[in-house]
């Protein structure tokens, strides 16, 4: 009697470990309301460019805002719990030093985690954001914006991986010999691939998928975009666009982008940025271009006549007070994105990824993470369910993610190190999404 209770007591202990952390469940009508869903979420955002101003200001996430978007009050007060901090390399400031910066950047996240082990925890992995979830803290992760970070080294791009990046951005707004980005695709003077990606392109793209990094397609030009969709093994995220059939920008997805992304498994995570959400605040902003660059480079000169690097604080000081002179749109044009497209790709496949503190401009009522219960009240008006929300929220970027370091193990466990040609036979047979 004492064995049968010794492996009874094993086997539950088996079981306890091995068991999946239990969904958000509803279990009354009460519990339905938007601010209870809300709270039920696991809230994941994509993109937030904070990492800046933790380098660059000493920036601590106990502070209070000071203009900002994201501090630990403003997360817990949204029920964000979980945050990509953006590794974004300005490429004109820091030429001849991106890995430099890179580093720089991720080790100033590393420092913010190591400061407050009792409200954030480094995450690499959906099970690492569950866990912090059930911890009641922030999970901060980390994504390059910009492929130009790796210098076109593979081995940097591992290295990245090692130290806890789980997406990279292929381009920012600057094409890098290997990937073009939308926002040079029409300057005759910068050099552009044939298809969208050279050879070594595919092989970053490749590299990716077996390391179990997430593709993100958010920047790339649209030749890109569709070349990288035939390439990648894995689904891909777009971790800061929008609708383009509701704003022109050239950083937004057309509808048959989002269709694609739909086929491919992968996720469209809505920026919050009032130029990517309103057509009118757009070309306003467009017509300041002049004006405001000439500001900008004045920063610049300044900082170089005094033998300091310039500052992009102080850069991003002027698109503020340019920003300023623009009407904020209203809140419901950020609940079309969502709802645009959730109704073209499905919603399976749309998010938020805010870009806080890379932004100078959120649509009225959106002023920090504070404010993203609204996004869950707005949606349940318009008739999403509370199982739609809690994939907008965080489920269907937990689901890409995981499938993403699925196909990383079979990639893996096929020992092939190098990109298979088309020629050659694959490793796997590439899931058809219908």
């Amino acid at each position: 009697m004492r064995t049968h209770c010794a492996l009874l007591l094993a086997a539950l202990s088996i079981h306890a470990l091995t068991a999946q952390p239990p969904k958000p469940t509803m279990t009354s009508k009460a519990a339905a309301t938007p601010a209870a869903v809300h709270q039920s979420s696991i809230v994941i955002d994509t993109h937030a460019d904070t990492t800046q101003r933790m380098l660059d200001e000493h920036y601590d996430l106990t502070q209070p805002l000071n203009g900002g978007h994201l501090n630990f009050d403003a997360a817990k007060r949204g029920n964000l719990g979980a945050e990509f901090f953006s590794i974004w390399v300005e490429p004109e400031l820091y030429q001849g030093q991106y890995a430099h910066r890179t580093l720089a950047l991720i080790d100033a996240v590393y420092q913010q985690a190591a400061a407050h082990p009792d409200r954030m925890r480094m995450a690499f992995s959906p099970a690492d954001i569950q866990a912090a979830h059930r911890e009641h803290k922030l999970a901060a992760l980390m994504g390059i914006e910009g492929g130009h970070s790796i210098e076109g080294d593979l081995g940097l791009l591992r290295d990245y991986y090692r130290l806890g990046v789980r997406y990279m951005t292929l381009t920012w707004s600057n094409s890098n010999g290997w990937a073009d980005s939308s926002g040079d695709v029409d300057d005759p003077k910068v050099q552009h691939t044939t298809e969208g990606l050279s050879e070594f392109g595919k092989d970053v793209v490749y590299e990716m998928n077996r390391l179990g990094m997430m593709v993100d397609v958010s920047h790339v030009s649209d030749k890109t975009f569709y070349r990288t969709l035939v390439v990648t093994r894995a689904p891909v995220i777009a971790s800061h666009s929008s609708a383009r059939a509701l704003c022109n920008a050239p950083r937004n997805m057309t509808d048959d982008m989002l269709r694609a992304v739909a086929r491919n498994g992968g996720v469209v995570m809505v920026n919050f940025y009032s130029a990517f959400l309103s057509e009118d605040y757009r070309k306003a902003w467009e017509a300041l271009a002049p004006e405001r660059k000439k500001a900008e480079q004045a920063v610049i000169d300044k900082a170089k006549q005094e033998g300091r690097q310039p500052d992009y604080a102080q850069i991003h000081a002027v698109e503020l007070r340019f920003a300023a002179k623009i009407p904020r749109p209203p809140f419901s044009i950020l609940i079309d994105h969502i709802d645009h497209i959730a109704k073209v790709a499905g919603v399976d496949h749309v998010g938020l990824g805010s870009d806080f503190d890379g932004i100078t401009s959120m649509p009225e009522g959106m002023d920090s993470a504070a404010d993203l219960p609204k996004i869950t009240e707005a949606l349940m008006a318009r008739g999403y369910s509370a199982a739609d929300m809690h994939k907008i929220l965080g489920g269907n970027l937990l689901r890409v993610f995981g499938e993403v370091e699925q196909v990383s193990h079979q990639l893996q466990s096929s020992n092939a190190t190098a990109r298979p040609r088309l020629s050659d036979k694959q490793p796997f047979d590439k899931p058809v999404k219908k």
